[in-house]
């Protein structure tokens, strides 16, 4: 489906993260192992939070495969960020082109999708009808992702991330149920408000999209003291990824199944998930 990558930490250099690894998001985007499809050259889309926190987050959306993007490249290279999103596209019906490419934006949340709701071109009509009438006007794209963002804001994101996606998932489900589709709903979510990072891991079939987030970076120097890009980092710089950005064993663990990772100043928080009513 896709791949897509989060930082939270001091202000960084995003080119520290998004084109040095050597397994990259970048690099993802031409080669990802542990894809649904090892390819996601179909567009992307890198959103970012300023250094002072002052507006609304950046956002930079290409048609253009992430791995020969000079835009990219020129813009990473430029941008010091403390929380920023990443998000490579492998378009699974709906078309190629800006509007559909993550993150989303809304006032201050950024939001992207790993997976996809079943059937979409079935249970579309219901899900868009069920939008606050307010929010209509501002889904630009055609993908599902984008619909379940407004959903789950119609449904009280802003002040209950976690409640608002089980909520938007359970209708997602529910709707597809009333469908026959046996498996409404697959994937990996990450959004934020610009200071906490939510990132949900969930199916229906119980079977998601893999996701990582990275072991305390105390912890990994103590592990590999001659690595000397660890000291780049700050000691809450943090991400969340959906799979390792490097070879280090150990520096990435796997988020649970039907889990949400929860990411603020404190650290990493897990708890169990499910769509509200199941």
């Amino acid at each position: 489906m896709c791949r897509w990558f989060v930082y939270r930490g001091a202000p960084l250099r995003t080119s520290e993260l998004l084109l040095h690894p050597v397994h990259s998001i970048v690099a993802q985007s031409l080669n990802s192992p542990l894809g649904a499809e090892p390819v996601n050259g179909d567009g992307f889309g890198f959103g970012w939070y300023p250094v002072d926190g002052d507006g609304p987050p950046g956002l930079f959306h290409s048609i253009e495969p992430a791995w020969h993007d000079r835009n990219l490249r020129s813009l990473a290279e430029a941008v010091v960020s403390p929380l920023f999103f990443c998000h490579v596209r492998a378009a699974a019906g709906p078309p190629i082109q800006q509007t559909n490419c993550h993150p989303f934006r809304n006032d201050g949340w950024l939001f992207m999708h790993n997976g996809g709701i079943a059937d979409f071109d079935r249970v579309k009509r219901d899900l868009v009808l069920a939008v606050d009438p307010d929010l209509y006007p501002l889904m630009l794209g055609t993908t599902d992702s984008e619909v379940l963002f407004h959903l789950a804001l119609t449904l009280g994101l802003r002040d209950d991330p976690v409640g608002a996606i089980a909520r938007a998932i359970a209708f997602v489900e529910r709707v597809g149920h009333e469908h026959d589709v046996r498996f409404p709903f697959q994937g990996s979510i990450a959004t934020t408000d610009g200071d906490s990072v939510w990132a949900f891991r969930y199916s229906s079939q119980g079977r998601s999209r893999s996701l990582f987030h990275s072991t305390d970076i105390s912890d990994l120097r103590t592990m590999y003291p001659d690595e000397s890009r660890l000291s780049l980092f700050s000691d809450d710089a943090r991400v969340i990824v959906s799979e390792p950005i490097n070879d280090l064993p150990g520096a990435f663990l796997e988020v649970p199944e039907a889990s949400v990772a929860i990411l603020d100043a404190a650290g990493y928080r897990h708890a169990a998930f499910a769509p509200a009513g199941s």
